[in-house]
C-alpha cells in the first residue's frame, strides 16, 4: 500500500511517530507523490540521518569565544567539560609566530609541546585538568585557541579567540636637573608628543618585550615667558594632555 508523503524542510519540522506512518506535508502547493514503502522508509532514514550525528564523527564547534587579557598579566581558557578523557590537544595560532602545540595522551600519561614558549602551560595536571594558562602576557599572543578533547563519544572542541588589552600610560615629572619630563607608553605605532611652548628637543622611542613602545621626550626651551609647560600627547589610544612647573622654588631646592 503506498503512502503519500511530502516534506517541508522547515526550521521547526519535527518528526513524529514510527518511520512507516502517514506523513503529510503542510507545505502550500507541496508535491505529494505516491511511493512505495521502500521509497518511504530510503526518505525518512535520509532525514533522520542528517538530525543525528554518529558518535564517532566530530562534533562542529558551536562557535568562537572571545577573551580578553591584560598586558603583563595571566590568561587561562578551558576545554569542554567532558569525562572519560583520552587525549587533550591545544592548538595555538598566534597573530605573530608559529603555531604552538601542547598535547597530552591521559592514558599513557605522555604529554608533548612544539613550538610553544615557556609561558604558555597546562594550568595544572592535563589528566584532571584540561585548562591552558598563559603567564606575563605579551601583545604576540593574541591570536586563535583551540582545545579539543577525545573520549568514547567523539571529539569536543572549544575555540577562543584571544584580544591583548593595553592601558595606556602618560607620565610628566620634573627630572634630576629641573627639566619637564613626558613619557608615553602604548601599543604600537609610537605616540606622538608636541609641547606647548614648542620645544626643540627629539623624543625618544624604545621598543618593549612585552610589545609596546615608550616615548620620552624632555623640554628644552631656552624661555617659557612665564607658563608652564604642557606635553601633549597624541595616539589612537590616548589624547592626554598635562602641564607641570619645575622652577626651582617648586623643587626641593633653596630658592
Amino acid at each position: 500500500m503506498n503512502l503519500a508523503i511530502g516534506f517541508c524542510l522547515k526550521r521547526d519540522t519535527q518528526l513524529l511517530g514510527g518511520l512507516l506512518q502517514d506523513l503529510t506535508s503542510e507545505c502550500n502547493g507541496a508535491d505529494i507523490s505516491p511511493r512505495s514503502t521502500e521509497e518511504n522508509s530510503k526518505a525518512i532514514r535520509g532525514i533522520l540521518g542528517h538530525l543525528f550525528i554518529p558518535p564517532s564523527l566530530s562534533l562542529s564547534p558551536p562557535g568562537i569565544y572571545r577573551v580578553s587579557a591584560r598586558l603583563g598579566h595571566s590568561a587561562v581558557m578551558t576545554c569542554p567539560n567532558k569525562t572519560n578523557i583520552t587525549m587533550v590537544t591545544w592548538k595555538i595560532s598566534p597573530k605573530i609566530g608559529g603555531q604552538c602545540t601542547l598535547a597530552n595522551l591521559i592514558d599513557e600519561n605522555k604529554s608533548e609541546r612544539t613550538n610553544c614558549s615557556d609561558r604558555i602551560n597546562w594550568k595544572s595536571r592535563p589528566d584532571w585538568d584540561q585548562a591552558l594558562e598563559i603567564q606575563q602576557v605579551r601583545m604576540a599572543d593574541e591570536g586563535n585557541y583551540t582545545c579539543e578533547v577525545v573520549n568514547a563519544d567523539g571529539n569536543f572542541h572549544g575555540l577562543y579567540h584571544l584580544t591583548v588589552l593595553v592601558f595606556p600610560r602618560m607620565a610628566l615629572y620634573c627630572d634630576d636637573h629641573g627639566n619637564p619630563v613626558c613619557e608615553a607608553e602604548t601599543v604600537k605605532p609610537a605616540a606622538g608628543i608636541s609641547w606647548v611652548p614648542e620645544s626643540n628637543s627629539t623624543p625618544r622611542a624604545d621598543s618593549n618585550d612585552n610589545g609596546t613602545v615608550t616615548v620620552l621626550s624632555r623640554f628644552a626651551a631656552r624661555s617659557t615667558n612665564g607658563r608652564n609647560p604642557t606635553c601633549i600627547v597624541s595616539h589612537a589610544t590616548l589624547n592626554e594632555t598635562k602641564s607641570i612647573d619645575c622652577s626651582p622654588c617648586k623643587l626641593p631646592f633653596v630658592c
